[in-house]
Parts: C-alpha cells; sequence; structure tokens
C-alpha cells in the first residue's frame, strides 16, 4: 500500500537555529494520527511545511505521490486543512460560503456539497447565515468546507480549540465518519492528550524538534503489555518469571510482569503447575498521559526537556 503521506529525514533551519530535526512520518489511508508535543515542539512548523507554506531545508514530503517541494500543485490538491478556528463571510449563510469554496476547485458537484453537508451534520442550519452559528456549528462547517474536494489528506491544528465537552465530542464523531467512510488520512495536532487518546490511531510525539516516540493506541492488541499479579510465594514467582525469560518486577505489593494480552492465561497455567497459588492478574495499560509523562520526565533527567518555563 503506498502511503498518503511519506515524510522522511525532513529537517527545517531558520536563521541558523534547527526547528525539525530528522522527521520521518508515514501515513496510511484512513487512519488518523495525533501529533503531540508542548508549545515550541515544531508541530506548527511542521504542518507549514506539509501544507507548502514554508520549505524543508533538507529532506522529502511526499503527499499522494507527489513531492511537495517539486509538485506543490499536485501534492497540494490532496490535502485540506483546518487551523485552528475556521473563518467565513459571516454576512453570507454556511451554503454560501461552501459554494464560494467550491467555485476555487473543479469538478465539486451539487451532489457533492449535499452530501459534505448531510455529513457533517448542517442540514438544518445550512441556509442560516454564518454570524448565528456557534462555535461547534462553525468547525463542522470548517470540516465541510476542506473536505469538498475529496482530499486524502485533512491537517487540523488545534481544532477543538473553545469547543465544550458536547462539541468536542460530536466533532470527533465526524472525523471518525470521515476516516471509515471517505478513508481520508486525518493528521490532528493537540496539546489536549484526552483528545488524542479518544480519537486517533496512532500518536507521534514531538519534542525540541523531533520525533521522541511514536505510540499505538488502537488496533494494539499483541502489543506487550503489563499484568499486575497477585501470587504468592512472591519471592518464588519473581524468581520463575525471571528464569523463564519474562521481565517482572514487584510494584504496589503485587508482582508485575510483561506479557501480552492472548498469552495471560497460558502465563496462569505455567504458574500454577509449578506450585504458585494465583489470586488474580489483571492487564495494565497504561494511559498515554501516563507514557506521555514518563517519557517527558526522562527528557528532563537528560537534559532535553523544552516547554514554556523548562528552557535548555
Amino acid at each position: 500500500m503506498t502511503p498518503v503521506l511519506h515524510i522522511e529525514g525532513v529537517d527545517k533551519i531558520i536563521d541558523g537555529k534547527t526547528i525539525l530535526k530528522n522527521i520521518n512520518l508515514e501515513a496510511n489511508k484512513g487512519e488518523i494520527i495525533g501529533l503531540l508535543g508542548p508549545n515550541g515542539s515544531g508541530k506548527t512548523t511542521l504542518i507549514k511545511l506539509m501544507t507548502g507554506l514554508i520549505k524543508q531545508s533538507s529532506g522529502s514530503i511526499i503527499i499522494n505521490g507527489f513531492p511537495i517541494d517539486r509538485q506543490f500543485e499536485k501534492a497540494i490538491q490532496a490535502v485540506g486543512a483546518i487551523v485552528e478556528n475556521p473563518e467565513f463571510y459571516s454576512y453570507l449563510t454556511g451554503y454560501e460560503n461552501l459554494i464560494h469554496y467550491a467555485n476555487m476547485h473543479k469538478d465539486i458537484t451539487q451532489e457533492r456539497l449535499d452530501e459534505v453537508v448531510e455529513r457533517v451534520g448542517l442540514e438544518d442550519a445550512i441556509d442560516d447565515k454564518v454570524k448565528t452559528y456557534s462555535l461547534g456549528m462553525r468547525q463542522r462547517l470548517g470540516i465541510a468546507q476542506a473536505i469538498l474536494h475529496r482530499p486524502k489528506l485533512l491537517i487540523l491544528d488545534e481544532p477543538t480549540n473553545g469547543l465544550d465537552p458536547a462539541g468536542m465530542k460530536d466533532f470527533r464523531d465526524h472525523l471518525r465518519e470521515l476516516a471509515k467512510e471517505e478513508g481520508t488520512v486525518i493528521l490532528f495536532a493537540t496539546h489536549l492528550l484526552k483528545e488524542v487518546e479518544d480519537l486517533c490511531d496512532r500518536v507521534v510525539i514531538l519534542q525540541n524538534g523531533r520525533v521522541k516516540s511514536t505510540v499505538t493506541l488502537h488496533g494494539a492488541e499483541e502489543k506487550l503489555e503489563k499484568a499486575l499479579l497477585e501470587v504468592q510465594p512472591e519471592e518464588k514467582a519473581l524468581q520463575w518469571l525471571k528464569g523463564n525469560g519474562y521481565e517482572a518486577w514487584t510494584e504496589k505489593g503485587l508482582v508485575a510482569v510483561k506479557v501480552e494480552k492472548r498469552k495471560i492465561p497460558s502465563l496462569n497455567k505455567q504458574l500454577v503447575m509449578n506450585d504458585i497459588d494465583v489470586y488474580s492478574i489483571a492487564p495494565f495499560k497504561q494511559s498515554l498521559e501516563d507514557e506521555y509523562m514518563t517519557l517527558t520526565a526522562a527528557m528532563e533527567e537528560e537534559g532535553d526537556f523544552d516547554v514554556q518555563t523548562h528552557q535548555k
């Protein structure tokens, strides 16, 4: 499968300062990928590179098979974007705004206009003036505008700013439907970990202009996880686990072990066969917030931490 987005070895240097260093990223049809990082991590610069607002210093960015620096028009045809709060002509209706945008593209039919209005759930308000829209309705109109030309890649930069919890849920639902029904790759840049965890398949964590970690969130049942075991005798269990190739340690009065979820029944059976009493085994999956905090704490210890008041 040819990736919709392929970024390889991208650097960006501005006034002698390295803003992005060796960025590598691929995204396939229908994926929702979170771009996570503190202020100053390089998220906005990377988005500007992908939308052609600035050029990379080295490396390549290929969108839908076209390098954006050499075949800009063909590459950018596959891109839609919403940066923070989308802007519209408030004195026009939602539909008139969409018509105005549709005129900038080729072959956008009446059928497609009606289709995107329905997809974002604005049928009842599309003929109202935009000045009467709530922020959530404006965001939905922004999605409609951004996907009119059927982009392969939709780039969202902090798109939920100012939305209440209900509006954020509604927004997430529309994005999931878009990825599923139209196969659009959605790159979602934010600093809100909960939003990323609820929406994204994968998360790329940026720090000081570098990719520090990639975390798979959904569809990762075979991922090596941690299980917490209540067993007796505890020391015997630890010795057996370590002697059989498991990474194991004590944690909060329990035995912790790295093991795939599907292998837990077999592990339970082996422990019992070796005269170890098993009272409970609970799979434990670290939340994105836990992983993010662990990662940034490690970076702080290494002297590679830079968020607002902490500068190196």
